[in-house]
């Protein structure tokens, strides 16, 4: 009887192995989208594209700053639009290791993570790392952030 409940168990530990063994990851898609989604938006930034830059925001967009405080979707297409009339060279680069993806059930994704900015600044080229945090939601098909949040600066 042992023998048998025992190959019973094991059999059934088997199956559920191979079973989560054949399913593919549903977070490692959902990792890959935003880190597709990440990269066309911040292409758009680093190549001063404003318009594709601003359709990856929500119009009621909440940006929360450690140091400028909050501001929304006008300031941070206002942010951008400064850069390109400056001729700032400021580029963003993820630290993609750092990067994490977290379903919002019924809404979208959480992602979370480290960036580095650098720019010239009196003729040197300098760099800050700073963590973030935005939160993406999944509308039509299409992906857009309505809150970012940034700080550690």
């Amino acid at each position: 009887m042992f023998t048998c409940i025992t190959l019973m168990i094991l059999a059934g530990f088997n199956f559920s192995i191979a079973q989560a063994g054949g399913k593919e990851n549903p977070g490692i898609e959902l990792f890959n989208e935003i880190a597709k989604q990440d990269s066309l938006l911040f292409n758009a930034f680093n190549n001063r594209d404003s318009v594709v830059f601003k359709n990856y925001f929500k119009n009621d967009l909440e940006f929360y700053h450690d140091k400028g405080g909050l501001t929304g979707y006008d300031q941070t297409i206002g942010f951008l639009r400064s850069t390109i009339i400056s001729k700032n060279d400021i580029r963003r680069i993820l630290e993609r290791e750092s990067m994490e993806v977290f379903p919002v059930p019924g809404y979208g994704a959480m992602q979370i993570g480290k960036h580095s900015f650098c720019h010239t600044e009196n003729g040197r080229k300098e760099c800050g790392t700073f963590k973030f945090v935005h939160i993406w939601q999944k509308l039509n098909g299409d992906w857009k952030i309505s809150r970012v949040v940034s700080y550690d600066h």
